[in-house]
């Protein structure tokens, strides 16, 4: 179980034997217990055995890599927040990491004080998210620890930035969000071009507004965006 200084049961999955020792070796000095996989489908045979507070998964993963391990967990509905390692630093490694599901990313190589930096606060989130009540707007529900998002008798179906951007706003409503906020709050200090969120918008405002009578996510010119009834 979680503790009141954000460890927890965490599961490292690397296939680097000598990062792993290391990296396993600092969190548990931590506070953190670490259960280890080297590759993809012992990773996913170990969630279905094990409740998590964390996973630290890299990329380049034998059997299964990364992103198709995430991408089972969010499809099987398993929330548990998801620290991705990549070699790779470019914008769209990390965009494809963070739509297959993850909660973060961190480049290779890396400082371990900025992996329990990231681990916590991605944990402090999700902890956060399991005590929050379900979100409305008028006939729209977000349910933040399922991650199922209805509108009337409908199930919606989203990706996860979709999510991500539905719960900022159902969050925030009325209030007008900025895209500015918005992008910082999903990408952070790496922020996509002007299309990438736009996109993303888009396919939110289909699934959630598209053959219904009133319209919810409203475009506010030169301010943000804003749900409400």
């Amino acid at each position: 179980m979680l503790d009141t200084a954000g460890c927890g049961m965490v599961l490292l999955v690397e296939d680097n034997r000598g990062i792993a020792e290391s990296v396993g070796a600092y969190l548990e000095d931590r506070g953190f217990e670490v259960d280890y996989a080297s590759d993809g489908q012992s990773a996913l045979r170990l969630t279905e055995e094990n409740t998590y507070d964390a996973i630290v998964l890299d990329v380049q993963l034998p059997r299964l890599n990364g992103i198709e391990v995430c991408r089972h967990l969010r499809q099987t509905r398993v929330q548990t927040p998801v620290l991705m390692l990549t070699a790779r630093d470019t914008l769209e490694d990390k965009l494809t990491g963070l739509d297959a599901g993850a909660d973060d990313y961190l480049v290779k190589p890396f400082a371990t004080q900025e992996l329990d930096a990231r681990l916590r606060n991605i944990i402090r989130r999700a902890r956060n998210e399991v005590a929050r009540p379900v979100m409305q707007v008028g006939d729209l529900r977000f349910d933040p620890v399922s991650q199922q998002a209805t509108r009337g008798t409908r199930t919606l179906e989203l990706s996860p930035i979709g999510r991500r951007l539905l719960a900022i706003l159902m969050r925030e409503s009325p209030r007008v969000v900025s895209r500015r906020e918005i992008e910082q709050e999903i990408w952070g200090d790496d922020l996509p071009d002007s299309d990438t969120l736009r996109s993303h918008l888009y396919n939110l405002r289909r699934a959630i507004d598209r053959g219904f009578d009133k319209t919810l996510l409203h475009t506010v010119m030169s301010m943000g965006y804003r749900l409400s009834e």
